[in-house]
């Protein structure tokens, strides 16, 4: 009997030596086929089977990754996530001709495990074909309707900076989380645009939208979640998945409890906002008889929830780091402090002030460049086969713009790793754009919030550095502010508190730190004349 199981043993490993044998050199004449009969395909490091190139990347930062190889490969080469197959571009020369020339040809979207899971095709941010179509058209166009980059967002912005400022004053000085805060406020414009009303910033509904979203956001760049995407079979034993799926969840609900209320009380004659004339336009359609059109309840509940997360976080973060940068270069924040002061005063900050203030707008501009909070982008595929910078790309392939390399690209930047406006300025101090200046993405795909996320970051900016000094808290330094970003989607900053000190407090301590040190100047030399001429 053991003789015959001895046997069977044997004869099993030998069967699986055998079939990994054989997959291997399959997997290797396969690798090496393609590239002879269809063209050569973009270099890159030797991937292992099943792992790729799993053990040479940071699933942590693969961005920084991403940019090593660059300099070993090229502005185009090709990388494994486990067996999935990515064409990186790096710098910036490469991206644009990728998402600006040859925009048919990288403008759909690879649609990941995670977020086909919660989105399943639906919505505006993880589609392709004519649904998405249909939906970034329309989007586009009620966004405008709804004030979106125009007066009406700037009056919408302009009602909710009082009850940021406010909540930054009862901290009296003391040091505070800014996260929540900026979050609601931010959280507020979008929600206005998309439900037509504002949220009380206590309104446990609102927060909830507002903290589930950020935390998912900052799940699904988990290192647990890409290994998830290469190998969705180990989803059951993966928590943060587990979270992510209740977050979703609870989310979806709440955006249909939302549109179911605002469903009852429509008004077609009268839109609130985006939900009110995606409603009207289903109710108009199926009433015509088009029962089977892209105006449905899935293509709304996700467009709304792609709008208000990537409204929420985007911006959101933007902000944070700006206000932590301040804090870490009170040099930077004196300029602009003394800009805002001499050009508006006292006045409230509009968008049309933006032109007078050459500095300021560099220093948002810089910020975002720097923080550098979407580097990968959000992966694109090719839509056919393409021949590009005289390499093969088979259709359907999976393709990461890497913004991290051209918002730091060498030959576009003077000094790409370092907090610098004047990248932004021209001899004269006037401002000046950047053609490298990729922070919404370029192209079919670029970002179609960007005219309001650059009021909101304007707005926003400028009213708190009038009315605040931020710094760091008591006992900290401005070099031990870490500038180092948090693993997550987007590039946010490290857990950190900020001290956020009444402007009109901050000066009158420094007046009379001044005034001190010139009446203790003016009394020593007014008591050495007097003793030089009476002694």
């Amino acid at each position: 009997m053991s003789l015959i199981e001895g046997l069977l043993q044997t004869s099993s490993t030998v069967t699986l030596l055998g079939t990994v044998l054989f997959l291997l050199v399959l997997y290797l004449r396969s690798s090496g086929s393609s590239s002879e009969e269809q063209g050569k395909e973009p270099p890159g490091p030797r991937p292992l089977p099943l792992l790729g190139n799993m053990l040479q990347l940071d699933l942590k930062k693969p961005y920084c990754t991403l940019c090593e190889l660059s300099k070993k490969y090229g502005s185009i080469f090709t990388v494994h996530f486990g067996p999935k197959k990515v064409v990186v571009l790096a710098g910036y020369k490469t991206v644009k001709q990728a998402l600006v020339t040859q925009a048919e040809d990288f403008g759909d979207r690879d649609i990941t495990p995670v977020f086909y899971d919660f989105n399943q095709g639906h919505g505006i941010l993880f589609a392709n074909g004519d649904s998405w179509k249909e939906m970034r058209r329309f989007a586009l166009t009620n966004l405008r309707d709804f004030g979106m980059g125009k007066k009406g967002s700037e009056e919408r912005i302009l009602e909710e900076i009082p009850y940021l400022i406010e909540v930054f004053e009862k901290h009296e000085g003391k040091a505070f989380d800014t996260t929540q805060p900026v979050i609601y406020a931010v959280s507020n414009i979008i929600s206005a645009i998309v439900y037509g009303r504002r949220f009380e910033y206590t309104d446990p509904l609102f927060t909830g939208m507002a903290d589930r979203a950020n935390e998912s956001i900052h799940l699904t760049g988990s290192a647990s979640i890409q290994m998830y995407n290469m190998f969705p079979w180990l989803g059951p034993w993966i928590n943060d998945l587990t979270r992510l799926k209740k977050n979703i969840a609870d989310s979806k609900m709440v955006v249909t409890e939302l549109v179911r209320g605002l469903k009852e009380t429509l008004n077609p004659q009268m839109c609130r906002g985006f939900v009110d004339s995606f409603l009207v336009r289903k109710q108009t359609l199926e009433e015509s008889g088009n029962l089977d059109s892209f105006y449905h309840d899935d293509n709304l509940v996700f467009s709304v929830a792609n709008l208000f997360g990537a409204g929420t976080d985007t911006t959101g973060t933007t902000l944070r780091w700006g206000l932590l940068l301040m804090a870490k270069y009170p040099h930077i924040q004196d300029q602009v402090q003394e800009e805002i002061s001499r050009v508006i005063g006292s006045r409230q900050p509009l968008v049309e002030n933006r032109k007078n203030l050459p500095y300021t707008d560099a220093v948002i501009h810089e910020t975002q460049r720097l923080a550098n909070i979407v580097p990968m982008a959000v992966p694109h595929t090719t839509s056919r086969d393409v021949t590009f910078q005289g390499y093969f790309i088979k259709k359907g392939t999976s393709v990461i713009p890497l913004l991290m390399s051209v918002l730091q690209d060498d030959s576009e930047w003077e000094s790409p790793h370092t907090f610098n406006p004047s990248h932004f300025l021209d001899e004269q101090g006037r401002f000046v754009k950047r053609d490298a200046f990729m922070a919404f993405s370029a192209g079919r795909r670029v970002c179609l919030g960007e005219g309001l996320a650059r009021m909101e970051l304007f707005l926003f900016f400028t009213s708190l550095l009038q009315h605040f000094c931020f710094s760091p808290p008591t006992g900290v330094t401005e070099e031990d502010l870490d500038l180092t970003p948090a693993v997550g989607f987007t590039l946010n900053p490290s857990p950190h508190q900020l001290c956020a000190i009444y402007l009109s407090i901050y000066l009158s301590i420094y007046l009379s730190i001044y005034l001190s040190i010139y009446l203790s100047i003016y009394l020593s030399i007014y008591l050495s004349i007097y003793l030089s001429i009476y002694l």
